[in-house]
């Protein structure tokens, strides 16, 4: 009988993994571009602003996309909904590879806007169902395809564009994704809609005042991360005169940080949500403010790269167990809610500068 139970706790967990790699691989494309920005730019002969609409349009695609995912696939077996949005993450990532103009460059941004807010909406609340005793680690699990997206994905993606072009960067991206949509639809069992799924639990959960003050929140904390990260790459460049190798090397200390972060999130969530959200916005916010006037100290900038990354591998998990918190019975709303807000501020985020 032990054995039984040992094994399927293992199978209950590689389940979660592969949730978690779905993550990594929505992550990792959605910001592919931090790195190559400049890259991208000088090929398509369009300004880093213009660029920038890369990170801008699936965000807020995403944000639309992500309470319309309540309604389109309300009654939906997750698990094909999961596999539909990494197929269409794989068209996203071709379109672009493929891409000729500034035009073509957004029409697959704007699928992969509307896969990421799919998923995230359905796959984020998955760790509760797929581990539910030990629902914080599990969340924190699938969240750590945040930072390894970090940590491998948009550094490798940098260093790959150096050496053969940001296109094979986006091909290679399409690849993948086309393996993980495999893997999921081999490995994931059905997951049939829970009861309460669909618009009316949203409006159910907007009805909360504690809720609609989460969202204030995410619109905050989202907006300056996202202002601040998505042009960091030509912001080390221009004004600390950083070589692209040198930023490689500094985006992979961060996204090495960031994933110590996560798994560092899944610990403190279980103590206190509120307080690990506070911690959270300090180690994100204090980098931040500094960095603006220490880009030519270089240890001052790997010391403080070290701290962002810290409060950017906690701040996922950290978020939304504070709005699960908030309102258990109604997860997927509550995945919306932060999918919309969150993505709506990185929208915003790159768009705050993009203008210039």
């Amino acid at each position: 009988m032990q054995t039984s139970t040992s094994s399927n706790a293992a199978a209950s967990w590689l389940l979660v993994a592969a949730v978690g790699i779905g993550a990594f691989a929505l992550v990792t494309t959605e910001f592919l571009p931090v790195g190559l920005l400049p890259q991208i730019a000088r090929e398509l002969a369009i300004t880093e602003g213009q660029t920038g609409l890369m990170v801008t349009l699936p965000g807020l695609l995403a944000a639309v996309t992500a309470p319309l995912a309540l309604l389109w696939a309300r009654s939906i077996d997750r698990r094909k909904v999961l596999c539909a949005l990494l197929a269409l993450l794989a068209v996203s990532n071709l379109a672009v590879a493929l891409s000729s103009n500034l035009w073509v460059l957004l029409l697959g941004r704007a699928l992969l806007g509307i896969a990421v807010g799919g998923f995230w909406t359905i796959g984020g609340t998955l760790g509760l169902r797929l581990r539910p005793e030990q629902a914080a680690k599990a969340t924190s699990l699938i969240f750590s395809g945040v930072s390894i997206g970090t940590v491998a994905g948009v550094p490798a993606g940098t260093l790959l564009g150096e050496v053969l072009g940001w296109r094979v960067v986006f091909a290679v991206a399409a690849g993948l994704s086309v393996i993980i949509t495999l893997l999921l639809w081999r490995t994931l069992p059905r997951l049939p809609a829970q009861l309460g799924a669909g618009l009316g639990s949203l409006a159910e959960a907007l009805r909360l005042r504690k809720t609609r003050v989460g969202l204030l929140a995410v619109l905050l904390i989202f907006v300056g991360q996202f202002t601040a990260y998505t042009y960091l790459s030509p912001y080390l460049i221009n004004e600390a005169g950083m070589s692209s190798a040198s930023l490689s090397a500094l985006l992979l200390g961060f996204g090495v940080t960031g994933f110590i972060g996560n798994l560092l999130g899944g610990w403190a969530v279980t103590r206190s949500p509120s307080w690990t959200l506070i911690g959270t916005a300090l180690l994100m916010g204090i980098p931040m403010i500094l960095l603006s006037g220490m880009a030519s100290l270089a240890s001052a900038v790997v010391m403080l790269m070290v701290l962002w990354g810290v409060g950017f591998g906690l701040l996922p998990i950290a978020m939304q167990s504070w709005l699960f918190a908030m309102a258990p019975d109604r997860l997927e709303a509550m995945g919306a809610i932060f999918v919309s807000s969150a993505q709506v501020s990185i929208g915003v985020g790159a768009l705050t500068i993009s203008a210039y």
